[in-house]
């Protein structure tokens, strides 16, 4: 295992793919932390009365957003780039159990994602808040301490949506698919079921990936997209579903059909 491990990293770390994604999400990061410069600007500005109506929480979880979205591309390129330039038959050579193979993958994969979560999360809450600096923002008011906890959760969403996308990119072999998929998992579908009919909606937009944080948190969805009917400890299930009901889905895929 520990050999199938280093070959996915050293395959993960020479797709070209890799640095570009990687280097956006810092951009990005970077980019939260210089609107937050503006946003503080505004602030001084306001008037007294209208400055509650100024949140910084939405520019915080942005980030996250972002990175989330371009892990789970990375997580399509890592497997489709094998299938694209045929080396998914080296890598079946060299490792036959290919039940192995989709772990070492996802190992990998996953801990390049939690990482860059964590840090594009992380970043982008600890440097806004030093940007602002005793600007009392409305939702600024608790200490780092008491935000930090909730923040880290953000991040988790980073890893899920990378495995979803090797999971896709297993099933499919093939990168516009996936992304595509991705995209509407991500973005698309937390949009639409705000439009389903009676609680239905509710329950839907409850179990939307990009609400599960919130949820595992023990926060309310007020002025969100999603929902908040599902206790901690469901949401935290609903989100480790996302990551392996496709994986092992793909892992069954994988064993049964040729390379």
């Amino acid at each position: 295992m520990a050999d199938a491990l280093a070959a996915e990293w050293w395959k993960l770390r020479s797709i070209r793919s890799t640095s570009v994604v990687l280097a956006v999400t810092a951009a990005f990061t970077g980019i939260v932390v210089l609107l937050a410069f503006q946003m503080a600007h505004v602030w001084d500005g306001l008037e007294a009365d209208r400055r509650d109506d100024l949140l910084l929480r939405p520019l915080q979880e942005i980030a996250s957003w972002v990175a989330s979205l371009c892990l789970g591309v990375l997580g399509v390129l890592s497997a489709s780039s094998e299938y694209r330039t045929g080396m998914i038959r080296t890598s079946l050579a060299a490792v036959p159990r290919r039940a192995t193979l989709l772990a070492a993958k996802a190992a990998v994969v996953g801990a390049v994602a939690a990482v860059a979560g964590q840090a594009v999360a992380v970043g982008a809450f600890l440097g806004t808040r030093l940007v602002i600096g005793d600007r009392p923002f409305a939702d600024q008011q608790a200490s780092i301490a008491h935000d930090l906890p909730g923040i880290v959760l953000a991040g988790t969403v980073v890893p899920v949506l990378a495995l979803l996308g090797l999971s896709l990119g297993v099933l499919l072999r093939s990168a516009a698919g996936p992304i595509v998929v991705v995209v509407l998992v991500w973005h698309v579908l937390p949009t639409l079921v705000q439009h389903l009919p009676g609680p239905w909606g509710e329950r839907a937009a409850s179990v939307m990936l990009g609400g599960l944080p919130r949820q595992m948190a023990g926060l309310s969805a007020d002025n969100s997209i999603y929902g908040d009917l599902l206790s901690p400890v469901q949401a935290t299930t609903v989100l480790v579903g996302y990551a392996l009901v496709p994986l092992g889905f793909a892992a069954f895929v994988l064993s049964r059909r040729d390379a």
